[in-house]
């Protein structure tokens, strides 16, 4: 008699643990299923919301802009950063700048390529002529932005036969 007693609490047990095994496994695989939806929804939202954002900033800069220009944005990044010591009035500082420029059109693209080591030596001569003071602020920073621009597009023209820079943008500026 007290083994029936036995088999039957044992018997009855065993639906308990498979019960709360089968519930927890369910719920695990929900969380599963609910991190892989969230990732997937973030993920795939943010490559959406990019793709609309630059659509959008070229559309506004093809229609602001002149007819010859409304073709796509190119940026075409200088090899290496540009290094360079700068005389200040206490100490000399060394200025560290990423350039890229922004082009228009694959032909305007492929002449920035194959005239680098020139557009490279105008931002240089540029940037080491510049004066400590100004680089500290940021107008300081945009007139030397404006006048890189105006040298690039100055030392390219004779080569190119037209301005072929739209923008030098800073990507990197690090003044120690």
């Amino acid at each position: 008699m007290a083994e029936e007693e036995d088999l039957k609490l044992e018997e009855t047990q065993q639906p308990k643990k498979r019960n709360k095994l089968l519930l927890f496994g369910i719920g695990g695989g929900v969380v599963l299923l609910l991190i892989v939806l969230g990732l997937w929804f973030f993920l795939s939202g943010d490559d959406e919301s990019a793709g609309e954002s630059v659509a959008t900033e070229t559309t506004e800069m093809s229609t602001s802009a002149d007819p010859a220009t409304k073709s796509e944005a190119y940026y075409v990044g200088m090899p290496r950063p540009f290094l360079f010591n700068l005389p200040g009035a206490n100490r000399t500082r060394l200025v560290e700048i990423k350039v890229q420029l922004m082009v228009r059109g694959s032909e305007d693209d492929v002449l920035v390529r194959k005239h680098i080591p020139l557009i490279e030596d105008a931002l240089l001569t540029t940037f080491s002529g510049a004066d400590e003071q100004k680089m500290t602020t940021q107008a300081g920073k945009d007139e030397l932005r404006q006048l890189a621009l105006l040298n690039v597009q100055n030392t390219l023209q004779p080569v190119t036969g037209h301005k072929v820079v739209e923008k030098v943008l800073f990507t990197g500026f690090v003044m120690q």
